[in-house]
């Protein structure tokens, strides 16, 4: 009977902990999707027409902070929880390249709409 009873309880906590996980990449993906948006309503901006590839590639880099951040926390915290034996600054370079990579499309798409024949 106490086997049951440990059995039960170790299912109990393996489903809690799937729960948690599954809630946590939610969050991450809501996350990424918060910081593409603020990313593509920057690159939708009128004033933004006007300047060069290198200068949209350093306001990009300063944009949206907080959707950034939050970004940041939620993709790290589900990594932390998805790998947990894996070392915490991995999942840190992790979450940095993700951002980079958005940063990296959006001003990709900015260079190619602005050299795109008219």
């Amino acid at each position: 009977m106490r086997a049951l009873v440990v059995a039960v309880v170790a299912m109990t906590a393996s489903v809690a902990l799937a729960d948690d996980v599954d809630d946590a990449h939610r969050l991450a993906l809501a996350g990424r999707d918060s910081y593409w948006n603020c990313l593509a309503q920057e690159y939708t901006r009128d004033s933004n027409k006007s300047m060069s590839g290198q200068d949209f590639t350093l306001h990009i880099a300063g944009v949206c902070p907080s959707e950034r951040q939050n970004f940041r926390v939620m993709l790290v915290d589900y990594l932390t929880m998805q790998f947990p034996a894996v070392d915490a600054g991995a999942h840190m370079t992790t979450a940095n390249n993700a951002i980079a990579l958005a940063q990296k499309d959006i001003v990709t798409a900015f260079i190619r709409h602005k050299e795109a024949p008219k």
